[in-house]
């Protein structure tokens, strides 16, 4: 029956190879549950817990490059008040790297704009993480907090109704502003532009600067140094400068020909 699921989410609903191994891991860890509660049951526990992951192919990540941040940054109408929003929103995730579900989350209070200026989110696992600011970021969010005027409880990027943004709102306002950057900076057509995107240039704008990954990990908010390992394996760069630093090897092309003198002792054994 559960192998049945997982090939329906494949077939017929066109699920990824990804969310159907995250589902298996729901299912596994419930089973984990029940060898504990229901050992009489462990038989089919085991089988259960015996289906293995899928495995698939795993590409580069996608980044955007200062003249593509530029050209998203500049996208928002700021004559307008959504469009300023959504220019602090992009600000915003683009340094700090902010999960789009955090950044839906945030309130005004979460902000700090004075000394040590920082963001607080509450990240994955509900664990609480502070992540400074720039100076541009705040001057941007300064001149955001002040046309809001909201309380420090209510959201820091309202909808219309006031409520807090969903992440699929977040996720399409990101994909319109890059949509409308293409006329600006052509090169961002040729990328699937989301809110982890923006991610991803936040942590590759550190490895670029010579951040330590240790401390991008900890940036992200990643339970380990193997979630980061994605951005070295994108960098280019680093594998060039890796490269610089190798002895080139003087090797000639073509056959080895022994001296006469090894091919004389040779001859004489």
């Amino acid at each position: 029956m559960i192998g049945a699921f997982l090939a329906h989410l494949e077939d017929e609903r066109g699920n990824s190879v990804r969310t159907r191994n995250a589902r298996l891991t729901a299912i596994h860890s419930f089973f984990q549950y029940a060898s504990l509660e229901a050992p009489d049951h462990a038989e089919v526990i085991q089988r259960v817990l015996a289906v293995p992951q899928k495995r698939f192919d795993t590409t580069l990540i996608s980044y955007l490059q200062p003249p593509e941040v530029e050209a998203l940054l500049d996208s928002p109408d700021r004559a307008t008040r959504i469009g300023r929003r959504d220019r602090a929103l992009l600000v915003l995730a683009v340094q700090t790297g902010l999960r789009v579900s955090e950044l839906a989350n945030l309130r005004c209070q979460d902000l700090q704009l004075s000394t040590a200026a920082h963001v607080r989110c509450d990240g994955k696992g509900r664990k609480e993480r502070c992540t400074p600011l720039t100076k541009s970021t705040i001057a941007v969010l300064r001149s955001w907090l002040r046309e809001l005027g909201s309380q420090e409880h209510e959201p820091l990027f309202p909808s219309s109704s006031g409520q807090h943004l969903t992440r699929s709102a977040i996720w399409r306002l990101v994909v319109k502003h890059a949509a409308s950057a293409e006329d600006r900076c052509p090169s961002i057509a040729a990328k699937h532009v989301t809110p982890h995107t923006l991610r991803h240039t936040a942590a590759m704008n550190l490895l670029h600067a010579g951040v330590d990954p240790a401390v991008i990990a900890l940036w992200l908010g990643h339970e380990s140094l193997e979630s980061t390992a994605i951005y070295l394996h994108a960098d280019m760069a680093i594998k060039e400068r890796a490269l610089e630093r190798t002895t080139p090897l003087n090797a000639k092309p073509g056959r080895y020909r022994p001296p006469e003198d090894l091919e004389a002792f040779l001859d004489q054994l």
